[in-house]
């Protein structure tokens, strides 16, 4: 089976087919702009050009930079509000006339971390964390998604930590790496404390310089930078849609419980 990956993100709306069993793009990327307002008709249609310029796959699986509970879209922090309690799943599914399956972009990226990437062959609590133009979360309890989560904004000073430790925060404050490193510190320090964790993976774009910042980075969680960039997040939705087709009995390391996302 073919499936195809869409990763719909804040400047762009990317695609390709994936092998779900490897993790491979079967083919290049494909990358339209992300619509401006990004409302449901406009994203909607982008999602389509995307889909459109491949062939041969039987379903899709599809990102979305907010909570996602049974296809449905129930969070919109970065995107336009008419998003807020949009099927997702079933408007994408009449557009391209196909099953699609939609979560979460930080936990699609996740997925496909823990299943080929950096996360690979861990066990206990890991969580992937994606620094861009908000904060995302994605948590995994040995190899298996806690959907949903919504790390990014927990509160600092009283206000999300995105408004403090986002890269999008970083490049409109101009900060240093060395400045912006002590406030991803401080903020890991916060959610070492909740959680625990054995593993922090960190994603996003910014990932592509961890050199610049990880090493200035001192926790006791062990850190490392995730390794398939940006092509995470597209390959971890192709993985889900594959999971959905599979039924609970179909699941393995990396892929996120049947309920937590909606085939239609």
């Amino acid at each position: 089976m073919t499936i195809l990956g869409i990763d719909i993100g804040g400047s762009g709306v990317k695609g390709a087919p994936v092998d779900p069993a490897t993790g491979e793009l079967l083919a290049e990327r494909f990358r339209v702009p992300t619509p401006q307002p990004a409302d449901v008709d406009s994203v909607a249609a982008a999602v389509a050009e995307v889909a459109a310029s491949f062939g041969g796959f039987d379903r899709v699986g599809v990102t979305f930079p907010g909570v996602v509970v049974d296809g449905v879209t129930r969070s919109a922090a970065n995107v336009d509000k008419s998003w807020l309690d949009a099927p997702a799943a079933q408007i994408f599914a009449q557009r391209l006339g196909l099953p699609v399956t939609v979560l979460n972009d930080a936990d699609a990226a996740g997925v496909a971390e823990v299943a080929f990437g950096a996360g690979r062959d861990q066990s206990g609590l890991i969580m992937m964390l994606t620094f861009g133009t908000g904060i995302g979360s994605a948590l995994f309890s040995d190899g298996i998604l806690i959907p949903n989560t919504e790390f990014g904004h927990v509160e600092i000073d009283g206000a999300d930590a995105e408004l403090l430790a986002s890269d999008r925060i970083r490049e409109a404050e101009n900060l240093s790496w060395e400045q912006w490193a002590a406030r991803v510190e401080r903020y890991l320090h916060h959610v070492e404390m909740l959680l625990s964790p054995r593993l922090f993976v960190v994603g996003g774009g910014v990932s592509k310089k961890s050199e610049k910042f990880l090493p200035l980075i001192d926790i006791k969680t062990p850190i490392v930078p995730a390794t398939l960039l940006n092509n995470a997040g597209l390959i971890g939705a192709a993985m889900a849609a594959h999971q959905a087709s599979a039924g609970p009995g179909g699941q393995r390391p990396g892929a996120i419980p049947v309920n937590a996302a909606a085939a239609f």
